[in-house]
């Protein structure tokens, strides 16, 4: 379970509200690995300009079986920290697991089955 919009999600960086048009869009179950949603990104507060957002600081580490992935989303021109993006996957049960949640990028969640036919698609026998 994702924590609750503008709750920070405990990435422990300072992030910028005023760079994005909404903070911690829902995204339903799209959730990236990596890039930014820049349909989001409506500027740096910090030089004034609306131009690429770069990658930083990008690391991967597993944890109890789960993948996370996180960086930064940065200014092009200043480097001034847009937000902290963190994507996670795991496996459970017959499933792959997806989170994500970012300031940026917004929040997601997505399941998928590693079965040749998901058991939740099938239909009733009645």
């Amino acid at each position: 379970m994702l924590p609750e919009a503008g709750s920070g999600g405990g990435s422990g960086g300072v992030m910028c509200g005023g760079c994005v048009e909404t903070e911690y869009p829902s995204r339903g179950n799209t959730c990236l690995e990596n890039g930014s949603f820049l349909l989001n990104y409506v500027g740096c507060v910090e030089c004034n300009k609306r131009d690429f957002v770069l990658i930083a600081n990008r690391a991967t580490e597993e944890e109890d079986g789960e993948e996370i992935i996180t960086y930064d989303h940065v200014c092009k021109n200043c480097h001034h920290m847009i937000a902290r993006h963190e994507y996670t996957f795991s496996v459970v049960d017959d499933y792959q697991e997806y989170t994500m949640l970012c300031l940026l990028c917004g929040r997601a969640e997505d399941s998928v089955s590693i079965l040749p036919d998901d058991p939740r698609q099938a239909a009733p026998l009645f």
